[in-house]
């Protein structure tokens, strides 16, 4: 039998309405790192680091852009597997029975092609990881993908609400 293809679970996405306020409650709450904003053409949102995996927490901008789960839905929208061989893996969980959703699985250095598996869970597979993540951590041979630490001036109100919202919590608390 062939060698299979390892992945390394790295990344997981959760959807929310407000990608600011979540991703403040984790970094307030577990110390996680805020590694970088998006406002791409499907989502806008936080990616937040433990320093090995990636937590994108993510708004949906369409029913279409949510791959399946709807706009509006919260919850855990998709897991993601770092790779060594994007093809391989790709050709392995459709072997297994995965639906292809997007992204090139031709495509060596693929980056997020999305799958389904059996239960209709979303899954990826990449080459490269994603913000904050380390493919190895402690082996010789590990891969760290870069903290880019970039923020968008255009979520400045948003942060700052957030932020503000997270305190006024702690200090019903008394905390």
């Amino acid at each position: 039998m062939a060698a299979k293809s390892k992945g390394y679970l790295r990344h997981v996405a959760l959807s929310v309405a407000d990608p600011w306020e979540t991703a403040e409650f984790y970094k307030q709450s577990l110390g996680l790192e805020e590694v970088t904003e998006l406002d791409g053409p499907l989502a806008e949102g936080v990616f937040l680091t433990d320093g090995v995996v990636n937590l994108a927490i993510l708004h949906f901008k369409s029913d279409e852009a949510s791959q399946g789960t709807g706009a509006d839905f919260v919850g855990l929208h998709h897991i993601g597997f770092w790779v060594d061989d994007v093809i391989a893996s790709g050709k392995q969980a459709r072997t297994a029975g995965a639906t292809w959703i997007m992204g090139d699985p031709n495509n060596p250095d693929g980056y997020e092609v999305k799958h389904t598996d059996l239960s209709g869970i979303v899954f990826d597979i990449a080459a490269h990881g994603w913000a904050g993540s380390q493919k190895r951590p402690g082996e010789a041979e590990n891969e760290m993908h870069p903290n880019p630490h970039r923020r968008l001036a255009k979520f400045d109100e948003r942060r700052e609400a957030a932020r503000q919202k997270i305190e006024a919590n702690r200090m019903a608390e008394g905390g």
